[in-house]
């Protein structure tokens, strides 16, 4: 097994090994590093209660263009010739046939046994692989797929284009996925988790999935992810549930049948953007969605997850919170002609919407409601918002509900 740099159409030349993660990898993991670092500061100062939202970050400085897929070395590499798939372990073939993925799980096991430093693959071509089946990933590996993976047949429980269950340090830096997998992406129960450049055109099945299911007691942690964008699922088009430390630059959801994206049970997040269409048409759902204790951490609310914008068009509903959710900073949202409410927080707690800035329109309302079963909603501020031909309501009261600084254009307003 050994790295080498960009293969040729065909067979690559054998390189000796050298250990540890490539130089592309390395950098897009210290990349990924820097922003769990930047964010975990970031966190812990928002962790404390205070009377005012914490201030939305400063612009950063451009970061350097990430490499582009396939780029620098690697330790295995998957390329297609005509109808064959050959696998390589540096120079040496270990696979040559028809199935891609059993191609790529030859890739996998190639690579060093016990190892604890990223080793990457990276897969030349597109192809099809089974919904009833999964590519697992185990530790330290990065897999890159420059290329197109179609789902086909009938979706298995639990299977995904990509798998990582109970593992630490993998990274999906790049992943097209079309067809109706069960996942496009599946994580259970991870540590260091990265996922760069993902776009699936699905129609069906679920996106991303990434939760602690194996072991509730044990959260998923310090997950990354780039750039999501999702369309056509049958459920979700990125779903989280039980994980601590989550960074997302932004999540583009198109025709979801439920959410664009949700937070279920999931502390210590920062998200630069959800930007969804068509999300949950029909539905409940909301373009983004926090639920199930989402931002709760003991039994408070101190600020932990920051929202940097939410954008939606149509759909079910906007911005959803619920059951016992909260914790959050959205600053930005820009909502109109949803189905349902263009905002709904339901027994939720310590949540400010539109810190920096907003703008709503109907006929999608603004609502602030509680069910029997949990307490009232409480600490929730809706401010610095233009609603249009919508209306802001509270019912039942809640407990220190803060509304100012908005404007009503042909809109009304009830609030305790």
């Amino acid at each position: 097994m050994g790295p080498h740099s960009a293969a040729p159409s065909l067979r690559p030349p054998a390189a000796p090994r050298r250990r540890g993660a490539p130089a592309p990898l390395a950098a897009g993991l210290a990349t990924a590093s820097a922003l769990i670092l930047a964010f975990s500061g970031a966190t812990a100062a928002l962790s404390e209660e205070a009377a005012a939202p914490p201030a939305a970050p400063a612009a950063e400085a451009a970061a350097p263009a990430a490499a582009a897929c396939g780029d620098g070395s690697f330790h295995a590499s998957v390329v297609r010739s005509g109808g064959t798939w050959t696998a390589y372990d540096g120079g040496e073939t270990v696979y040559s046939g028809t199935n891609l993925l059993e191609a790529m799980r030859s890739a996998v096991r190639a690579l060093t046994p016990g190892r604890t430093s990223v080793e990457r693959i990276v897969v030349r071509g597109s192809g099809e692989v089974s919904a009833g089946q999964s590519l697992d990933l185990p530790s330290y590996t990065s897999l890159e797929v420059c290329g197109t993976v179609n789902v086909v047949g009938t979706p298995g429980g639990d299977h995904a284009v990509v798998r990582a269950r109970n593992v630490q340090h993998v990274s999906v830096p790049y992943l097209n996925v079309t067809g109706a997998p069960y996942f496009g992406v599946f994580v259970r129960n991870g540590e260091h988790i990265h996922l760069g450049q993902i776009d699936m055109r699905l129609s069906g099945g679920l996106g991303v999935r990434i939760d602690n299911h194996a072991d509730r007691s044990r959260p998923t942690r310090d997950v990354t992810i780039d750039d999501v964008y999702v369309s056509g699922t049958g459920n979700h088009g990125v779903e989280t549930y039980g994980v601590d430390g989550l960074t997302i630059g932004a999540v583009t959801a198109r025709n979801t049948a439920y959410s664009g994206l949700l937070l279920n049970q999931t502390v210590n997040a920062r998200v630069g953007r959800v930007d969804g269409q068509g999300t949950g048409t029909g539905t409940g759902y909301a373009a983004f969605r926090m639920a199930n204790r989402n931002g709760r951490i003991g039994d408070s609310y101190p600020t932990n997850v920051r929202v940097g914008e939410v954008v939606a068009r149509g759909g079910g509903r906007g911005l959803f919170c619920v059951s016992e959710s909260g914790g959050a900073v959205i600053d930005r949202v820009d909502i109109a002609d949803t189905g349902s409410n263009a905002i709904l927080v339901e027994n939720c707690h310590n949540v400010t919407i539109a810190a920096q800035s907003g703008r709503v329109e109907g006929p999608g309302d603004i609502r602030i409601a509680s069910r029997a079963e949990f307490p009232v909603s409480s600490g929730i501020t809706l401010q610095n918002l233009t609603v249009v031909d919508s209306a802001i309501t509270e019912r039942p009261c809640g407990q220190n509900t803060t509304v100012r600084s908005n404007t009503l254009v042909n809109s009304t307003q009830s609030v305790c």
